[in-house]
């Protein structure tokens, strides 16, 4: 793909109130000093919280200031920062001010947004507004391709005004096979790149019960997932 998480690397910049989370990116604006990325798919069960962890994982490996925060009720995101050990790379959350306003701590960097099943109409157009980059993660089922065909619409239609990158990550799928074609197919019919697939393994499973990432662990034991990564 023309575009991925990595061509981030060299830019350097929760709460219970989605409302407020909302509003806490309209202050820093985005650009070459706080690449802000969403993950995002109508559809729950997708793997967002999976590949939202994982590129803040990246950003972090490489150094970088990370904030991961969610813009979902259910705070799965933060749940996760909660189970990071304290001698992983440091992954930061929202800062909730007094007035419980969410805001990105001082000093970061990178952002990454976990965002909820069911965004669409106006929730959907502010977080595009912060976004230089959209990754959407669909699994190459017929049920899953149809559910998000219309939410890609809504991001392609807003694109028109806000220009940020889109891309699609196959989730659990093997790329060696006719339903990842299919997929594809799918998805370049739109006009868009699928950056990669990530396969269906244990080790997120077990990675994330310890608020890790592929990016935290000894290359051998995360060898193949790596590999897909370097494509994203």
């Amino acid at each position: 793909a023309a575009w991925g998480i990595h061509g981030l690397v060299g830019l350097g910049h929760g709460g219970n109130n989605s409302a407020s989370i909302m509003g806490a990116l309209v202050a820093p604006a985005k650009g070459p000093t706080m690449p802000v990325i969403v993950v995002a798919n109508p559809k729950g069960g997708v793997g967002k919280s999976t590949v939202s962890t994982n590129i803040a994982g990246y950003f972090a490996s490489r150094g970088h200031a990370v904030m991961l925060g969610d813009v979902d009720m259910q705070q799965s995101s933060r749940l996760w920062l909660q189970l990071r050990p304290p001698q992983a790379r440091p992954i930061q959350s929202w800062d909730i001010d007094a007035d419980h306003i969410a805001k990105p701590p001082k000093g970061v960097t990178h952002v990454v947004l976990d965002t909820p099943a069911g965004l669409h109409g106006k929730r959907l157009r502010e977080v595009i507004k912060r976004a230089d980059r959209i990754v959407v993660p669909l699994q190459a089922s017929v049920f899953d391709v149809f559910a998000t065909r219309a939410f890609i619409d809504e991001l392609l239609e807003q694109r028109k005004h806000d220009k940020p990158e889109i891309g699609v990550v196959g989730m659990r799928v093997d790329g060696r096979t006719i339903a990842f074609d299919k997929l594809s197919e799918f998805v370049a019919g739109l006009g868009l790149p699928v950056l990669g697939h990530l396969r269906d393994t244990q080790n997120y499973v077990h990675l994330a019960a310890r608020g890790l990432t592929v990016f935290d662990v000894a290359p051998g034991r995360v060898e193949k997932d790596l590999a897909q990564w370097e494509a994203i």
